[in-house]
């Protein structure tokens, strides 16, 4: 059984996702072993304790450093035993503590086909920028802003007559969709000891 921990900011409408489909079969293999916040209002936290998942706020700002920041992040991990993170709408830059404690383990959604539109306001970005594709990447994390390897991509057709509100709307059905078949994928892998 891979244990996972999820990280999000704001609503968690990723992280309940992501529980919903290991409750249905769709990610096998794997439970939510924690979901990590860093904000203490963080609508995340409500989904959490309806869900019955065990969830931690650490306040990055009770820290003299981003790494001791991480470094009590970590225990929290450890305790849980998790073996793979899912960052989920988390908006902190990870750093080098979190990687070098989880090497290929930690991934990234974004709501972008990178390597266009990085950054925090891609789906914005793409629509002020009257592209005719976005898409959403699924990517290993490393120390750049969504740099890392891509585990995963899809396009997305943009209709010129969508409003930001429309595009939006597709681009979360697409996360909704991706995010939970890629970790099948890595959970299976993780489990037969591939990666």
């Amino acid at each position: 059984m891979v244990k996972l921990a999820v990280f999000a900011s704001g609503s968690g409408t990723n992280f309940e996702n992501i529980v919903n489909r290991i409750n249905d079969g769709t990610i096998k293999n794997a439970a939510v072993a924690l979901l990590v916040v860093d904000k203490e209002h963080a609508k995340a936290i409500e989904r959490a304790k309806r869900l019955d998942i065990p969830w931690v706020y650490v306040n990055p700002k009770a820290f003299p450093s981003k790494a001791e920041y991480e470094e009590e992040i970590l225990q929290y991990l450890r305790k849980r035993e998790v073996d793979l993170i899912a960052l989920a709408g988390y908006m902190r830059i990870v750093s080098p503590v979190l990687l070098a404690a989880y090497p290929k383990r930690i991934v990234n959604l974004h709501p972008a086909y990178l390597p266009y539109f990085p950054g925090k306001q891609s789906i914005l970005d793409a629509y002020n920028a009257k592209v005719s594709e976005t898409g959403v990447t699924l990517h290993y994390l490393d120390e750049g802003i969504d740099t890392g390897p891509i585990i995963h991509q899809e396009k997305i057709s943009i209709d010129p007559e969508w409003t930001l509100e429309i595009l939006e709307e597709h681009v979360h059905a697409l996360e909704y969709k991706m995010y939970p078949e890629v970790l099948n994928q890595l959970c299976e892998k993780i489990e037969k000891g591939e990666c």
